[in-house]
C-alpha cells in the first residue's frame, strides 16, 4: 500500500516541498517588516539553499534518470524525468522571482546612500581607481588560463565564479578564464563621501581587466558563470575498493566530488553565437540547466555589505543584536556537574547560549575526578572551543572517546581535519559506521569519587556548533536521572564495539526502536480517537510508513499538529485523507531546527527531544537519539515554546491541501514567537530557577573544593550487525597515570575496515 501511497492524494514531492521552503526563505526578503540589510541576507539564503538543492538533490535525481529512468516517486507518481522537469520549471520561476526582489533591494539600498555599482555605473574617475586597485591588489592573486588544443580545460569548481572571454591572443581566438579566489573580498568600496557608500563587485573588476592579465590580447566578448556539480557521491561507491582505509577513502570522495557532472550554470548574460560555441565545447550541459543572471552570481556578498557602513547606519537597518542570555538554570560560581546532578537542565538555543555547555566540559578536562568524556560529532564550527576542550581532558590523562561523522555532507574536510587534531592529543577516535550515519548529537562525562561513579548526560537536537547555536533554535538536555544515563553509557559502549541493534529503556535510538516506538505511539493515540492528540515539531517528514500512520490517525479523529520547517510530504487537511492533519512552517531570523515529539496531554503525555526528523534516512539509515523529557518543569517549558510556535501569526504560514503556504490571518496582534522568546528569555549567574530538584543518585560525594573560573524498549526489527569505521584507539599520543607521574604513549592505530555492503536500501 505505501508503493502507491500518491495515488490516495494526500502526499506531495518531496523536491516540489523542498523548493517551497526555499520560496518561503525568498519572501522574507520582499517583507518591508524585516531590516533591509537582513532582507538582503535572505537573498543570499534563498540562493544558497537553491544551490545546496540542486547539488543533492538534482544530482540523485539525474542519477536515477540515467540508472532507473521507469522509477515511481511513490508520492507523487513522478518519474525522474517528470521530477526533474517540474524542478528546473519551479526553480527557474523562483529565480526570476529572485531578481525582482534584487531590483528593489537596490532601489531601496541607494535611497539610504547605499550604491550597488556595475563597471560602466561608475564616473571616469572611479574606473582609474578601480584599474589602479586591480593592478596593485588584484592581479597578483589571480591565474588566468587560455583553452585550446594545448591548454584543456581545468577542473571547473562547483560554486566559484568565473571570469571569461573571447580574445584575440598570439594570432588567433582563443577562449580564456579566470577564477575569482575566494581569499579576495567580494566588494569594494570606491573612495569618496563618507556619508555615501558605492561599492562594486570583485567579480565585475576581474571581468573588466581581462587585458590586463592576458597581456597583448584583444577581447571580443565577456562573461561571467557559475556551475553547481552533482555532489551526491557516496563512500559506497564501487569505485572505493573495500580494503582501503576509511579516512584516505573520505579524502579521496572529496576530490571525486569536484569532478562530478554539471546540474545547473548560471551564466551573466545571454551567450551570443560565438560564446556559445567556445563555452558548449568545453562545458556539456543540458540547456534547460542554464540560467541568466542579471545580479552578480557570488551573492555570499551580501552578508559584508554592513561593514562597509557608519555603525549607526548598519545598527538601524539590521535586526537589534541579540545576545544569547546565560541559563538561569546554573549558579555559576559552583561546580556545573554537582548542579546537573540535583536537576535537570535544558538549554535553549539562540535564546540562551551554549557557553555553559562548554564550560561544563572544561571543567571536566579539569576536574582530577573527572575520568571520561563521551560525545558524537556530526558538525563543528570552524575554530570550535569544544575540540580543544577534549585535546586538554585527554593531554590530562582523561579518557575521550569521540565518535566524530565523516560522512557529514559539506563538512568532511573540517571533520576530518578536528580528528586528526583529537587523535594526536590522545583522544580516541571513530569514525562511524559504513553504512549508517551517525547524527545523535550525545554527550556523557564520568566522575569518579571514593570509589564510586557518577555521571551526566547530555541529549541535543542540534549540533555542538558553536556558531550555528547563534543562528538555530535548539534544545541540549543535561541530566543526571539514573534510567537516561544507563541507556545512554550503553550507548556509547555500543557505538564503541560497533553494534547497533543495543537494548535501552528510555531512550530511542534508530535504527532499532525510534520508528518502530514512534509508531506505537500513534496507535495509542489513535486507540483514544477524538480525544487523541499528537504534536510534533520538525524540520522534515517524508517517512511514509509515519506518514500512512498519520493519516490513519486523522481518520480516527486524533488532532495531529505539525509545524514542518522545510520538507513537508503529508498534505494536510485534505477531506476524507487528513482531515485533522494541520500543518505549519516557520521561517524567521532564525532557522528553525528543533525537534519534539508530543503524544497525548496530561498525565498521559509523552514528550521527546531528538536529532532526527520523521524521514525514512533518519528513522532507518542514521543512528539517532529521542530523550524523553520526565522533568515537569522543563516538560512545562517545552510545552510553552510549542504554544508560542502555534500563536505565532508574523512568521508562521499554514500549508493548504495543495501543499501552498498562507499568511495566518486573525485578529490577534501581531506576535512573533522568536522575537517573543528573544524579550522574555532571562540570564543570570546568581539563583538557579529551572527544573526541579531532586536528590543527587545514592553514593555520590560533592567536591568542595574544585571551583574553575567561568571563562571567556527493546524492539524485534534489528538491523544487521555492522562494523564501526575506525574503532579502537585511532593514533596519537595518550596519557597515563603511573604512580603518580605522568608517561607518554603511542596508541596503535586501528582503523576497522568493515565491508560496504551493496545493493541495500536506499530509498529517497
Amino acid at each position: 500500500m505505501i508503493k502507491d501511497i500518491y495515488k490516495d492524494g494526500y502526499t506531495q514531492n518531496r523536491e516540489i516541498s523542498w523548493l517551497r521552503f526555499d520560496e518561503r526563505c525568498l519572501n522574507e526578503a520582499r517583507d518591508s517588516s524585516v531590516p533591509l540589510l537582513e532582507r538582503l541576507k535572505f537573498v543570499s539564503i534563498f540562493s544558497s539553499n537553491l544551490d545546496e538543492f540542486f547539488s543533492v538533490r538534482v544530482g540523485s535525481i539525474t542519477d536515477m534518470k540515467k540508472y532507473k529512468p521507469g522509477f515511481v516517486d511513490n508520492k507523487s507518481g513522478l518519474t525522474p524525468e517528470g521530477q526533474l522537469k517540474k524542478i528546473y520549471q519551479m526553480s527557474n520561476r523562483l529565480c526570476d522571482r529572485r531578481e525582482d526582489v534584487f531590483r528593489d533591494l537596490k532601489r531601496a539600498l541607494k535611497k539610504e546612500g547605499i550604491h550597488d555599482l556595475t563597471i560602466d555605473e561608475c564616473t571616469k574617475e572611479e574606473k582609474e581607481w578601480i584599474r589602479k586597485f586591480f593592478r596593485s591588489v588584484v592581479a597578483p592573486v589571480l591565474g588566468g588560463q587560455i583553452v585550446d588544443s594545448r591548454h584543456p580545460l581545468p577542473a571547473l569548481q562547483s560554486g566559484v565564479v568565473y571570469a571569461a572571454g573571447i580574445m584575440k591572443y598570439n594570432g588567433s581566438d582563443v577562449f580564456a578564464l579566470v577564477p575569482i579566489p575566494s581569499s579576495l573580498h567580494k566588494i569594494v568600496r570606491l573612495p569618496g563621501k563618507k556619508d555615501v557608500v558605492r561599492y562594486v563587485h570583485m567579480e565585475d573588476i576581474v571581468l573588466a581587466n581581462l587585458e590586463s592579465i592576458f597581456k597583448g590580447a584583444v577581447v571580443s566578448e565577456r562573461i561571467k558563470f557559475s556551475l553547481i556539480r552533482n555532489a551526491d557521491v557516496s563512500v559506497d561507491d564501487d569505485s572505493f575498493e573495500e580494503n582501503e582505509d576509511y579516512l584516505a577513502r573520505m579524502t579521496e570522495m572529496l576530490k571525486k566530488r569536484k569532478r562530478m557532472n554539471l546540474v545547473r550554470i548560471e551564466l551573466s548574460r545571454r551567450l551570443s553565437e560565438s560564446m556559445a560555441k567556445h563555452l558548449t565545447k568545453y562545458i556539456k550541459t543540458d540547456d534547460r540547466m542554464i540560467y541568466v543572471c542579471n545580479m552578480p552570481l557570488d551573492r555570499k556578498y551580501m552578508f559584508q555589505v554592513g561593514d562597509l557602513l557608519p555603525e549607526e547606519q548598519a545598527k538601524r537597518l539590521s535586526y537589534d543584536r541579540y545576545q544569547p542570555k546565560m541559563s538561569e538554570a546554573f549558579d555559576y560560581s559552583k561546580n556545573l556537574f554537582d548542579q546537573v546532578q540535583q536537576k535537570d537542565v535544558l538549554l535553549s538555543y539562540p535564546y540562551e547560549s551554549m557557553d555553559p555547555f562548554l564550560l561544563l566540559i572544561k571543567e571536566a578536562a579539569a576536574d582530577p575526578s573527572v575520568i571520561s568524556i563521551k560525545i558524537t560529532i556530526y558538525r563543528l564550527a570552524r575554530k570550535a572551543r569544544l575540540v580543544d576542550y577534549l585535546c586538554l581532558a585527554a593531554e590530562n590523562g582523561k579518557e575521550v572517546d569521540v565518535l566524530i561523522e565523516l560522512k557529514a555532507r559539506f563538512d568532511e574536510q573540517n571533520n576530518i581535519d578536528y580528528s586528526e587534531k583529537l587523535m594526536d592529543a590522545g583522544c580516541t577516535v571513530m569514525y562511524g559506521f559504513e553504512d549508517y550515519k551517525v547524527h545523535s548529537k550525545a554527550c556523557l562525562i564520568t566522575r569518579m569519587q571514593d570509589r564510586k561513579t557518577s555521571h551526566v548526560a547530555l541529549i541535543a537536537t542540534g549540533n555542538f556548533n558553536e556558531n550555528t547555536a547563534r543562528q538555530y533554535t535548539d534544545f541540549a538536555y543535561l541530566t543526571a536521572r539514573a534510567g537516561i544515563v544507563r541507556d545512554t553509557v550503553a550507548f556509547f559502549q555500543n557505538m564503541m564495539i560497533g553494534k547497533l541493534d543495543g537494548t535501552y529503556r528510555y531512550l530511542l535510538v534508530s535504527p532499532v526502536s525510534m520508528k518502530q516506538t514512534v509508531i506505537e505511539l500513534i496507535d495509542r493515540e489513535i486507540a483514544k480517537g477524538e480525544k487523541g492528540l499528537i504534536t510534533c515539531k520538525l524540520n522534515s517528514i517524508t517517512d511514509e510508513e509515519i506518514i500512512c500512520k498519520l493519516h490513519q490517525a486523522s481518520d480516527a479523529g486524533v488532532t495531529v499538529r505539525l509545524i514542518v520547517r522545510g520538507i513537508c510530504c503529508i498534505l494536510p487537511e485534505v477531506k476524507g485523507m487528513t482531515d485533522n492533519v494541520h500543518v505549519r512552517s516557520i521561517v524567521g531570523r532564525y532557522l528553525e531546527h528543533s525537534r519534539i515529539y508530543q503524544f497525548g496531554s496530561g498525565r498521559d503525555e509523552k514528550m521527546y527531544i531528538s536529532s532526527a526528523d520523521f524521514m525514512t534516512r533518519n528513522t532507518e539509515r542514521r543512528v539517532e537519539i529521542a530523550v524523553p523529557i520526565m522533568d515537569p518543569a522543563i516538560r512545562s517549558r517545552i510545552h510553552r515554546y510549542l504554544e508560542l510556535c502555534f500563536a505565532d501569526n508574523t512568521k508562521a504560514r499554514s500549508m493548504d491541501n495543495a501543499g501552498k503556504y498562507h499568511h495566518i490571518h486573525g485578529d490577534e496582534p501581531d506576535n512573533s514567537s522568536q522575537d517573543i522568546l528573544m524579550a522574555t528569555t532571562k540570564g543570570s549567574v546568581e539563583a538557579p530557577t529551572q527544573g526541579t530538584i531532586r536528590p543527587a543518585h545514592k553514593g555520590i560525594v560533592f567536591s568542595t573544593t574544585y571551583k574553575p573560573e567561568f571563562p571567556e524498549v527493546t524492539r524485534d526489527k534489528k538491523p544487521k550487525q555492522k562494523k564501526a569505521s575506525g574503532s579502537g584507539k585511532s593514533g596519537g599520543k595518550t596519557k597515563k597515570k603511573d604512580s603518580g607521574k605522568k608517561t607518554k604513549t603511542k596508541a596503535k592505530g586501528k582503523t576497522g575496515k568493515g565491508k560496504s555492503k551493496a545493493g541495500g536500501s536506499k530509498k529517497k
